[in-house]
């Protein structure tokens, strides 16, 4: 090992690893842990075979009364995984984007020849990273003249990306928003009581005036009432020792997604919950958005994900990697390698 690659080592380890990863490490076990929790996926036969020149694929896709979907994954992402073998096994699901679209798939890391829409040539990776790629599956919808008329950052449910494909087929992108399209689906969301956290720095009506400005990241949780997926991750994600102690790391406050209470954004400006929703294109509950100590928008969480992501998202941005590695995906595979290093399992499906 070079001394770049042991000093780089040793940094992601001070700086990443929660203590409790050192104070639970057992000695009996490896020098060095289990990587668990990958999961190669077999993509369908009737995806299309592209050439990967867009423009035409959107094309032949308009001619026979479809739009087109990208899709991006990765080699052993249990989140396409998913989507493949829960999404793809609904029927409808299956019928309705054979009907409807003509699917690409597109390796975030691969090396094929891309010419996007606007004649711009890419390999893979490049492509994904024009259009900043950071989770996988990213699914892109297009419209019959190569816009996009949807964006999906991670994997929905099959309830939730059956919303999505009514928004995309009905072409409801210029008539109005997703998350309008959403708060229509569901009018019972705003009346339900939001859950409540004891890691909350404080009501959203005191944001402005929020302890750590300046100094601590800022975390917003975009929630609804009613919403299986908040609950989930505040009790059986957030509410684990690492969590808690990553989260002691910024100042958190909850938005409801559909509130009309005015508060005071971070910008300044008086807005209620739904407005500030809007304005920020948030679209599933719930959504984490984290912001550095001096108020630049870092990253997103749009989409479900489990403990160890939820808890990368959290350590990139506490730890100020990203001001080093742009990539979310390349910080936190050298994340996990650090940890195991420690010889701590890691489960990226977990």
């Amino acid at each position: 090992m070079t001394l770049n690659k042991l000093t780089f080592r040793l940094i992601m380890l001070a700086l990443l690893l929660p203590i409790s990863a050192y104070l639970h490490a057992d000695e009996s076990k490896p020098e060095h842990g289990e990587f668990l929790g990958a999961m190669e996926t077999v993509y369908p036969d009737w995806f299309k075979v592209s050439f990967m020149e867009l423009e035409e694929d959107v094309a032949e896709a308009a001619e026979q009364g479809k739009r087109l979907m990208l899709l991006f994954h990765q080699d052993g992402c249990p989140y396409c995984n998913a989507f493949v073998e829960k999404n793809l096994a609904q029927k409808d699901i299956e019928d309705t984007l054979k009907n409807k679209f003509d699917v690409i798939e597109l390796n975030m890391w691969g090396d094929r020849e891309v010419v996007s829409v606007a004649g711009e040539v890419y390999s893979e990776k490049e492509f994904a990273k024009a259009l900043q790629v950071q989770f996988t599956p990213s699914i892109l919808f297009l419209t019959e003249e190569g816009q996009l008329s949807l964006r999906l950052n991670g994997y929905y449910d099959p309830d939730q990306f059956r919303l999505a494909l009514d928004y995309v087929i009905n072409k409801m992108e210029d008539k109005q928003s997703f998350s309008d399209f959403l708060e229509n689906a569901d009018q019972t969301v705003s009346s339900k009581t939001l859950t409540e956290q004891d890691y909350f720095t404080g009501p959203v009506t005191q944001m402005s005036t929020r302890p750590g400005k300046g100094e601590k990241p800022l975390l917003l949780m975009f929630e609804q009432g009613t919403c299986k997926n908040c609950e989930t991750l505040h009790n059986s994600i957030l509410s684990k020792t690492d969590s808690l102690a990553l989260l002691e790391k910024f100042d958190v406050y909850q938005v409801d997604m559909w509130g009309r209470e005015p508060f005071t954004t971070p910008d300044g400006a008086t807005k209620t919950g739904r407005e500030f929703s809007k304005e920020l294109g948030v679209n599933y509950a719930p959504t984490m958005i984290l912001y550095s100590a001096d108020g630049d928008e870092v990253i997103r969480s749009e989409a479900f994900f489990k403990t160890f992501h939820v808890q990368s998202i959290l350590d990139y941005v506490q730890s100020n990697e990203w001001r080093n590695e742009p990539s979310f995906q390349r910080y936190i595979s050298a994340r996990a390698e650090a940890i195991r290093e420690t010889g701590v399992d890691v489960n990226i499906w977990d």
